[in-house]
């Protein structure tokens, strides 16, 4: 597999860090992380009106841009540079991934283009009380008496679930595992936002008592096409943390250059030297990681994508975790200030760290992959 990136790429990398380091400043994120939305409406319209990213890897027969997973990663990495605040992991990649690999033929023609034109946000309730990232954890069952289905329990841990338009739901028929569709208003839905570490993403717990649900199951089993959607999830969320951890090491080595003590930049210091070395090193292994993954999802080979899906997650949770640590470290006493944005890189660090499984998780699902 060849993992080079051509001009176009290069261009849609340039087009989105003009385009969010406009509207995504640190101003913008702290003002949009204390709001309930978590987002800027206007925003969220040009996404998807001027650049065409909210449909970016949706096929144009269902109103999207046609790209790929490279092309959506790289538009998470420069996302996760800015920590951009707004629903598009749930709805871009999350709910549009539900539906392309196991939703059924009715349900992506209805859908997928209100996602890829924004007017409708989504989400993918999966994860249950457990905090568990895997699909044999789901207790969640489904009754038919009649028309439609019914769901009850809980979901934990939505991401943008108080405010999407479409959730999608996981849920067991029996011993097989089905995709629901329930709408935002449905009766015996209950949505509460989650206090959470990092603010700039907002999770929900929803709570279904017998609420109405359309199944969009492609298929009596979407067992399958849920595990490529969790992968390719965890390959995605790579991509925005090496963005993150990119910032980490631009601000850490900005700053080492300007901050005398002693008459000389701390960045002639060796400790200083050798973090910030550390945190290059870690950072390129990572964007190759992430991309190696990125490009593996493109390619007709299963088993090595969610290979390097799992490498990819494990690897650039801990080097964007270290990397924002490091650069709380290197900016002393003001690194820990609630006016420096080190803290809220890190915050999102330790919680992408966890999200969709935590990096020994993916180890331990690796090495199974492996057969080790």
């Amino acid at each position: 597999m060849e993992i080079a990136f051509t001009h176009e790429h290069e261009e849609l990398r340039q087009t989105v860090r003009r385009f969010l380091e406009r509207e995504s400043t640190e101003a913008t994120v702290r003002q949009m992380m204390e709001t309930e939305k978590g987002y800027e409406p206007r925003t969220w319209e040009r996404l998807a009106s001027e650049l065409s990213l909210l449909g970016l890897a949706i096929p144009e027969q269902f109103g999207g841009a046609a790209q790929g997973a490279v092309e959506l990663a790289i538009v998470l990495e420069e996302m996760g540079r800015v920590l951009f605040c707004g629903p598009y992991f749930a709805s871009a990649v999350l709910a549009a991934a539900s539906l392309m690999h196991a939703g059924d033929d009715a349900a992506k023609k209805r859908l997928l283009p209100q996602i890829a034109s924004g007017k409708a946000i989504g989400a993918l309730a999966l994860a249950e009380h457990n905090g568990r990232w895997d699909l044999g954890s789901i207790a969640m069952k489904a009754t038919q008496d009649g028309n439609p289905w019914r769901l009850d329990g809980e979901k934990d841990y939505v991401i943008d679930g108080q405010t999407a338009d479409v959730i999608l739901v996981a849920a067991k028929t029996g011993n097989s595992l089905a995709l629901f569709e329930v709408e935002a208003r449905a009766n015996g839905l209950r949505r509460e936002a989650l206090p959470t570490l990092d603010l700039t993403r907002k999770l929900a717990k929803l709570t279904l008592a017998g609420t109405p649900a359309t199944k969009v199951s492609a298929g009596a089993d979407v067992a399958h096409g849920l595990e490529h959607v969790l992968a390719f999830a965890a390959a995605m969320l790579a991509a925005e943390q090496v963005g993150g951890a990119q910032r980490c090491l631009e601000m850490s080595t900005e700053y080492a250059k300007t901050r005398l003590q002693f008459g000389r930049p701390i960045g002639s210091f060796q400790a200083i030297k050798h973090k910030c070395a550390d945190m290059l090193v870690e950072t390129e292994f990572a964007r190759s990681a992430a991309y190696n993954a990125a490009f593996a999802a493109t390619a007709d080979t299963e088993k090595e994508f969610i290979e390097a899906a799992h490498a990819a997650k494990a690897y650039c949770s801990e080097a964007y975790f270290h990397a924002a640590a490091e650069n709380i470290q290197i900016h002393g006493g003001m690194g820990f200030t609630w006016e420096h944005p080190a803290h809220l890189y890190f915050k999102r660090a330790r919680s992408s760290s966890i999200l969709f499984g935590d990096p020994l998780e993916h180890r331990q699902k690796l090495a199974a992959q492996l057969l080790l």
